[in-house]
């Protein structure tokens, strides 16, 4: 659910939800008081209209016992004076806030409650009194205690006459009234409290929960701990920010791990260049001493030694290009100058240029191109070239044979030129023939000053040939030979 959505649901339950379940309650406690007062102040019918006129519903709640009392003061008016039985009425209209008082002449015979003031007992009517209500609803009397009084005028068995009072006290029943609000109004704030508590765990679990997951995350990374996982389990903002956090963790750890891959392969590389420099200048240094020392005391040694050195030098400026290269593979700055190329002049050129080398290491070097002589490819030509050197200086170096033979053929391949280099040397092991063009993986892991290199030769071919859009395989066989291949699309005409 979306965050947004979650605010405006949990708006509207902030709202809605309290004063529902208030008005509930409230309506359930009106309903179950109600109940109470039909009960016990004996009112009949809807008890709401009788709370509706106060006046009213105070007169209602003694109506029973005041119309008991008036036939009684009309048929036994002798029960008037009946201690016991005044006390069972009293007890009676204890019940109902109110109690009772007999007055025989101006003398009160009995009075339910001694703790009542003197102000009011002074301000009790008189027989016959104009202040009398008809219908049995009294009158209300306000001072220090406010009360309904009815009044009942009778004539005792001895002649006298009296009176007999009803009094309902609103002290009395005003605490009644606050405890049901109060009873309301806490009911009202643990509705609040609910509301509030269920919402709180919601939008935690929602929120604070992811929250924390991030928080967490962001130590790890922080501790350098990326190996964890950051799980997100909403389609809303904050599990976008998981999943987003997520991938930046895994996009940490994939550079971290390129990182020291890197390193360790310029560790590789560093101890590749350095034992196989150590070897030429070994050579080099022994060769010059040699010289230095009179050992080369004829011409023909001289000139033997400094053809040594000679060559010793040239391996060694071959291995610091290779390295200067390389630097400019791992960084993606290798300079490139393409411009359209006629395949056949191109590699005729070339297997010129390295057809007397061959020829001295003894070597036949056959050429077939069986494509047409008009085919062009856009090729950088000083890039191209350092492929083919780089495939038959791999191929002379572990040619192994007395005769040996290179044959580089050319074919048409639909929209590309496909080049093939074969030779009959000893092979490559089926295990090792995956890896050839990973940087620094020899297949032949001795190191001589025949066969050394710094192992980074066909991985600089596979990146210049998929660089002129290309691609390079090989298939070999051990005691065999090796056929390397690489494919450049041809120059083809845009026709507007």
């Amino acid at each position: 659910m979306k965050l947004r959505t979650r605010l405006i649901i949990s708006f509207f339950i902030i709202i809605l939800v309290p004063v529902l379940l208030a008005g509930a309650t409230m309506w359930g406690f009106g309903k179950y008081q109600m109940h109470a007062l039909r009960q016990i102040y004996d009112t009949d019918g809807n008890a709401y209209e009788y709370f509706l006129n106060s006046f009213e519903a105070l007169s209602r709640f003694t109506k029973s016992t005041y119309e008991n009392l008036q036939k009684v003061a009309e048929s036994e008016p002798e029960k008037l004076e009946d201690i016991a039985y005044l006390n069972q009425v009293n007890t009676e209209l204890e019940r109902k806030y109110s109690y009772l008082i007999v007055r025989c002449g101006d003398e009160l015979i009995y009075d339910g409650n001694e703790s009542l003031n003197q102000g009011l007992k002074g301000d009790l009517s008189e027989y016959d009194s104009d202040v009398l209500q008809s219908a049995g609803s009294g009158f209300y009397m306000e001072g220090e205690e406010q009360a309904l009084i009815k009044q009942i005028d009778t004539v005792f068995s001895d002649g006298r006459r009296g009176s007999v009072f009803i009094i309902t006290s609103m002290e009395r029943l005003i605490p009644d009234v606050k405890g049901v609000l109060l009873d309301m109004m806490i009911s009202v704030l643990l509705i609040l409290l609910f509301t509030a508590g269920m919402l709180t765990v919601w939008i935690y679990q929602g929120i604070i929960n992811p929250i924390h997951k991030l928080q967490v995350a962001t130590q790890n990374i922080k501790a350098g701990n990326l190996d964890f996982t950051v799980e997100a389990d909403g389609r809303d903002e904050i599990g976008e920010l998981c999943r987003n956090f997520e991938e930046m963790r895994f996009r940490l750890k994939e550079s971290e791990e390129e990182k020291l891959a890197g390193e360790k392969e310029n560790r590789v590389l560093i101890s590749n260049i350095s034992h196989d420099l150590k070897t030429p200048i070994t050579a080099i240094k022994g060769y010059v001493e040699g010289i230095m020392d009179g050992v080369a005391d004829t011409p023909q040694k001289q000139e033997k030694y400094i053809r040594t050195i000679y060559n010793k030098a040239n391996e060694m400026d071959t291995l610091i290009n290779e390295l200067t290269l390389y630097s400019k593979i791992d960084t993606n700055r290798i300079p490139y100058n393409f411009s359209r190329i006629n395949v056949a002049d191109y590699f005729e050129d070339c297997v010129e240029e390295v057809g007397l080398d061959l020829e001295a290491k003894n070597i036949r070097l056959n050429y077939i191109d069986y494509a047409d002589r008009d085919v062009l490819i856009i090729a950088d030509p000083e890039q191209l070239r350092r492929v083919i050197n780089n495939i038959i200086s791999n191929s002379i170096k572990y040619m192994g044979k007395e005769q040996g033979f290179i044959n580089i053929r050319i074919r048409d391949a639909g929209d590309f030129i496909q080049i093939e280099f074969e030779d009959n040397g000893k092979g490559i092991p089926a295990k090792d023939l995956p890896y050839i063009f990973d940087r620094f993986y020899r297949a032949d892991a001795s190191r001589n000053s025949s066969t050394g290199g710094s192992g980074i030769g066909l991985s600089i071919v596979k990146k210049i040939i998929e660089d002129h859009g290309g691609k390079i395989w090989a298939n070999s066989k051990e005691g065999t030979g090796t056929i390397m291949y690489f494919v450049i699309r041809k120059y083809q005409e845009v026709v507007s």
